[in-house]
């Protein structure tokens, strides 16, 4: 894992369905939690973020998603509990735009440069809110609520240079010639790290010269 990551300039991990590949993405999101590597999740990617969080930070080893583990003791992520009655598989979904309010002291506003906006979703599993303030009160801050329900859309951690979870979809709204703003914001951290360890690989040089 770490030869493959190492060298990354960020990581992003993507949105999915399911338990495939689950651990693998759980384990990058700690090495770039824990290497200060810029991070991006969406969707999926969030949800790997919180349970990765609270197994390595909160030390809930059995933390983990409801729909890998419906049996888990610490159902971080799991479903609202008005769609859990619900066979049907398409009402069990959040589908469509989303109002979303950021919080001012956030990554997030910085790069909408605005406190309310809308995004697109199709999720099943949300954050469970129980565990919303153990997050906080260990690092991990909510920064992006739905006005509406108070659910969590987005999540960070100040003290890392660039960590960023979200619940809603970018990439609908994104393209070629107006790319989204989180994935302009996500890129421009990943060249300062760049430049960061670039500077420090000088200087090893110039030491040992």
């Amino acid at each position: 894992m770490k030869k493959r990551l190492e060298k990354l300039d960020g990581i992003l991990v993507a949105p999915g369905f399911g338990d495939r590949g689950i651990e693998g993405k759980i384990k990058g999101v700690q090495y770039a939690r824990e290497h200060n590597i810029p991070f991006l999740g969406i969707c999926l990617g969030l949800q790997c973020a919180v349970v990765e969080y609270a197994r390595n930070v909160l030390g809930l080893p059995h933390a983990a998603s409801s729909e890998v583990n419906p049996n888990t003791i610490d159902p971080v992520i799991d479903k609202m509990e008005d769609q859990k009655d619900l066979t049907n598989l398409g009402g069990t979904m959040r589908l469509g735009a989303y109002e979303c309010k950021l919080k001012k002291d956030s990554k997030s506003y910085s790069a909408y440069e605005k406190k309310k906006i809308s995004e697109r979703h199709r999720h099943r599993y949300e954050i469970n809110s129980n565990y919303i303030k153990s997050l906080e009160d260990a690092g991990m801050k909510a920064v992006g609520f739905n006005p509406a329900t108070e659910l969590v859309e987005i999540m960070e951690i100040p003290s890392h240079p660039w960590f960023v979870g979200v619940q809603f979809h970018p990439e609908y709204k994104s393209t070629v010639e107006t790319p989204h703003p989180l994935f302009v914001a996500f890129i421009e951290a990943c060249i300062e790290e760049r430049k960061k360890q670039t500077s420090k690989t000088y200087k090893l040089l110039e030491i040992a010269n």
